[in-house]
């Protein structure tokens, strides 16, 4: 299975439940370990043949583990389609065992031929890394580390079996040095440290096998992480009554914009009106409100002073703050007198910024922050966010409450029972205003009815989706009011 079209929710696991899996396959329901070996380096095989079908050559570097049984499986398919293969042992097949051993022999019984790695690989259409799979926990050394700079160093594609070899499964974070593979085939079920973080950069397209394992095996290990689905909006963005007026869709109130900052409380503005929203008011820094209605006329907008918000309350469904607003003291007023709302909230940039000087807990609000400004939150650096995504995500939700949205590649929805993943996006997006639209759109959600957790997790894949489609242009120089032409195809599933 391709994980490109995002069409179906996927449910992820970490390494630790994938062995579990691997050994209920095994133990309980009888099916021999060697055969599961067999139909991974036929899916491999597979893969090769439809992402590069003028393959004719291929070297294969192996490991000590499954991992190089995979890929022994693998060079006895190829020599038997007539490819060229070259397979390289960086430590001696003695130290094979079980399954993998077997899978050595057999690759020597049909005539294959084994050499050490010396350093360098043979010419040939690709490479398969074949190190490694999910039982590493440190970081590569001599040998082995020497195997992954030369694979890295290689012209040509290459294709990881499993997992790229020194890449945590679990947190998508290198051991250090890693593979980077062009292609990478996962067996049984997705690893969440494929995903997320760094791992963009390592994984390249993902395939995923799951082995022709039965539903039953599966069913024995329940997973509350899955990735998110464009089903999921077809199911929650149902066509409009014949009869809708403007008042069904929600009163979104968007507070932000300090001078000079208007353009990210416009986006975010505009962004809701293009999500659904029925009305949008914006309450904003007096020197530019008349400037904003006039570029927008749809928005309604508010000169804002702090002293004014419990009047501006008055009808609205939900409040989205935080973009361009700033952390001066008239923020902070207004920031204050939000905090004594009942509605939902949804906050972003400098509302972040102002919670994480004096935390709460609080049930109906989504967070969207971004690795920098969940570093602020958990009073910790980036770097220790960016380590263990998953972790990370975790201890906001169980910091603040309510839902939250941790922003980058593979980004995170949260709550108390659950975590989804977001597969669509793409480097383009790392530019100013991204959020602030992210911003309307998720508080568009909330205001047309979804609950919290669905109007994070449909505002995370439609605005991903909607800079997926304006990256077909190019993503760099991409702007973030690029995606907000692109939000009405997927708000009208």
């Amino acid at each position: 299975m391709m994980l490109s079209s995002f069409s179906d929710k996927l449910p992820v696991y970490t390494i630790e439940q994938v062995r579990e899996l691997d050994r209920i396959a095994i133990q309980e329901q009888g099916i021999p370990g060697y055969e599961l070996m067999q139909r991974a380096a036929n899916a491999l095989f597979a893969a090769i043949l439809q992402y590069y079908p003028q393959t004719r050559s291929v070297c294969i570097v192996c490991g000590t583990g499954n991992n190089a049984g995979d890929g022994y499986v693998l060079a006895g398919l190829a020599r038997a389609a007539g490819w060229r293969v070259s397979v390289l042992a960086v430590s001696t097949p003695v130290q094979l065992q079980n399954d993998a051993q077997t899978a050595y022999q057999d690759y020597l019984a049909v005539g294959g031929q084994v050499d050490v790695f010396t350093g360098d690989l043979p010419w040939a259409d690709l490479v398969v890394d074949a190190l490694f799979g999910t039982g590493l926990t440190r970081p590569l050394q001599a040998e082995f580390a020497a195997a992954v700079e030369a694979i890295n160093a290689y012209p040509k594609p290459v294709i990881a079996v499993d997992i790229p070899s020194g890449l945590n499964g679990n947190t998508g974070q290198p051991l250090g040095l890693a593979v980077k593979a062009a292609l990478t085939v996962t067996f049984i079920g997705l690893k969440q440290g494929l995903l997320t973080g760094q791992a963009r950069d390592y994984v390249g397209d993902l395939v995923l096998a799951d082995l022709a394992l039965p539903a039953n095996v599966l069913q024995q290990i329940p997973t509350q992480t899955y990735t998110l689905s464009t089903n999921l909006l077809t199911q929650l963005l149902p066509k409009r009554s014949r009869c809708a007026h403007k008042g069904k869709f929600g009163h979104v109130l968007l507070i932000g914009g300090q001078a000079g900052m208007a353009g990210a409380i416009r986006l975010a503005g505009e962004a809701a009106l293009r999500t659904g929203s029925g009305l949008v008011t914006v309450g904003t820094d007096p020197s530019h409100a008349a400037w904003l209605n006039l570029t927008r006329p749809e928005l309604m907008v508010t000169a804002l002073q702090a002293n004014e918000l419990n009047e501006l309350l008055a009808g609205k469904t939900i409040i989205g703050l935080g973009p361009g607003l700033g952390q001066t003291a008239v923020a902070q007023a207004i920031w204050a007198n939000t905090l004594k709302t009942n509605l939902p909230l949804v906050l972003d940039a400098d509302a972040l910024n102002l919670l994480a000087q004096a935390p709460q807990q609080r049930s109906n609000w989504i967070l969207t922050p971004h690795p920098a400004e969940a570093a602020r939150l958990l009073a910790g650096s980036t770097q220790e966010i960016e380590q263990d995504r998953f972790a990370a995500i975790r201890a906001l939700q169980q910091k603040y409450g309510g839902v939250i949205v941790l922003k980058g590649a593979g980004s995170l929805i949260a709550d108390d029972e659950q975590i989804a993943l977001c597969l669509a996006g793409n480097p383009g997006m790392s530019t100013a205003g991204m959020g602030d639209v992210l911003t309307g759109i998720i508080a568009s959600l909330l205001g047309q009815g979804l609950s919290l957790w669905e109007a994070a997790c449909a505002g995370v894949l439609i605005h991903a989706l909607a800079g997926d489609k304006a990256a077909k242009q190019g993503e760099r120089g991409m702007l973030a009011s690029d995606l907000i032409n692109n939000l009405r195809e997927w708000v009208n599933p």
